[in-house]
């Protein structure tokens, strides 16, 4: 299972992200379009792992620990990158620090839901975020160097789908955010709740011995 295919496209979309970073700090335009390039295969190859995986019934514990990881690896990585050539600066910083937030804190949701068995199903509204999160980052990656599109420069497209995905961001945090914490009530609720059935089972028990 670990050289599987779908886990072979993991392990190389987990490498493609320190790529992406350093290629993106060459001299322009050349830097940004390979970085680009390594990004486009990084996305494709998020779609392609789980895809194969399901269609040739070869799903694995390895394959849904390393997925994760790896795509957020690569968010978090391009935003960084993003920032330090200032390609987002200003207010573009308040959608790239809700995204990254938000990466953050579902994955402690899923870890510690994990724990208790208990799974997080991806909505429909998180896929189009996730869509949307792809475009952006890639006419991000291209900036100032790409063509216009109906008129508007490649950087302002993607600033536009980074305030999209950071909006759809809220949402969908949102929803894994009440499912965690509901999760989390009720189990630090679950010791108490036995500790007092214990102490009501003594109680009765010493009052028989009284009677």
């Amino acid at each position: 299972m670990y050289l599987a295919l779908p886990n072979i496209l993991t392990y190389t979309r987990l490498i493609a992200t320190p790529v992406v970073v350093g290629l993106f700090f060459l001299p322009d335009p050349l830097g940004s379009w390979l970085a680009f390039g390594v990004y486009t295969y990084a996305c494709v190859t998020d779609f392609l792992d789980g895809y194969l995986a399901r269609a040739w019934h070869m799903q694995s514990a390895l394959g849904r620990f390393l997925d994760p990881i790896a795509d957020k690896m690569l968010v978090a990585g391009v935003l960084f990158a993003l920032l330090a050539a200032d390609r987002i600066s200003g207010f573009e910083v308040i959608p790239a620090g809700v995204i990254l937030a938000r990466e953050i804190l579902v994955s402690g949701l899923r870890e510690f839901l994990a724990e208790l068995r208990v799974g997080m199903p991806v909505s429909h509204l998180a896929k189009w975020k996730t869509g949307i999160q792809m475009l952006a980052l890639g006419f991000l990656l291209v900036g100032h160097n790409g063509p216009d599109f109906w008129g508007m420069p490649t950087l302002q497209i993607g600033v536009i789908g980074l305030w999209s995905a950071a909006a759809l961001t809220l949402f969908t945090g949102f929803d894994y955010l009440y499912v965690g914490l509901k999760h989390i009530r009720d189990t630090d609720e679950a010791p108490t709740q036995r500790s007092g059935d214990d102490s009501t089972g003594t109680d009765e028990a010493g009052t028989d011995e009284q009677a």
